[in-house]
């Protein structure tokens, strides 16, 4: 799947973007490739260097976000020590994390600020975003109220996320856990919007994924507020009733949309990647 596989470590997931190792009872290797995918579709053309690009933006806004929710990272261990030899340092040094092993909840954190993408297409069909009713008269890109919190199936690889209710997700983890979840997110989203705004960028809505130690603690881990992850605009560029231009995967998934294709992997030139 266009990048290197480890050898002296196990592979137990691959995802659409990233690979997953076993180091031992307590720590993961998480490696973030260039793979690009759209749709829950991997596409067969990696993007250089976006695997750098995540792994910086997820350690960052770990960092700051670590007065709210503590995360899976961990400097237990030296990365070097994992690898097949010292030449594989170049390739995973900069897109690599070792994590705490936690037990992922098996919901998508997803925080809504903007009415967009899927949420705007069931506004225009309902009058609601995910079961949650708002107000009329709305347009394409406007701010919501509040954030609004609208949690989805974590699928696996090859299926598509499914939007699901809070209600489902109190089925799912229990009362607690479900509320904790909610409140985090929220809380994490209107933090790094704020960040964000003071430098000129709308975060227009995202989704995190969080984890249990054996306590029972909370943890986020995965990634946080990437280009992957979230929709990113222009505070200059941004208007109501258009799609606003995105510094994120937008702009692929606008031109997918314009193909005749059945949702497997077309085949995109270098020009368009």
């Amino acid at each position: 799947m266009n990048s290197p596989v480890l050898q002296n470590l196990e592979l137990i997931g691959q995802g659409k973007v990233r690979d997953i190792y076993a180091v031992d009872n307590d720590h993961l290797l998480i490696v973030t490739t260039d793979r690009m995918s759209a749709f829950d579709v991997v596409l067969p053309n990696p993007i250089p260097g976006k695997g750098e690009v995540l792994t910086e933006l997820s350690e960052f806004w770990f960092s700051k976000t670590a007065a709210i929710v503590d995360n899976h990272l961990t400097d237990d261990l030296n990365l070097v020590d994992l690898l097949d030899s010292a030449d594989q340092l170049d390739y995973f040094q900069k897109r690599s994390m070792i994590v705490k092993r936690l037990k992922p909840l098996p919901i998508e954190a997803v925080v809504r600020g903007y009415l967009i993408g899927s949420g705007w297409k069931d506004y225009q069909a309902t009058g609601a975003v995910c079961g949650i009713e708002l107000q009329q008269g709305l347009e394409m890109a406007s701010q919501l109220p509040e954030p609004i919190y609208t949690p989805a199936t974590k699928a696996e690889f090859g299926e598509h996320d499914e939007n699901i209710s809070y209600e489902e997700t109190i089925n799912l983890i229990g009362e607690e856990l479900a509320s904790k979840v909610r409140d985090t997110a929220i809380e994490i989203y209107n933090f790094g919007v704020n960040h964000a705004k003071e430098r000129g960028i709308i975060i227009a809505d995202t989704k995190f994924e969080f984890g249990l130690d054996n306590d029972g603690n909370l943890f986020l881990i995965d990634e946080v507020l990437t280009p992957d992850s979230s929709r990113f605009w222009s505070i200059e560029e941004y208007k109501v009733g258009i799609s606003p231009p995105s510094f994120d995967k937008q702009y692929l998934r606008d031109y997918l949309e314009t193909l005749d294709w059945d949702k497997t992997a077309p085949v995109l030139s270098c020009q368009r990647m």
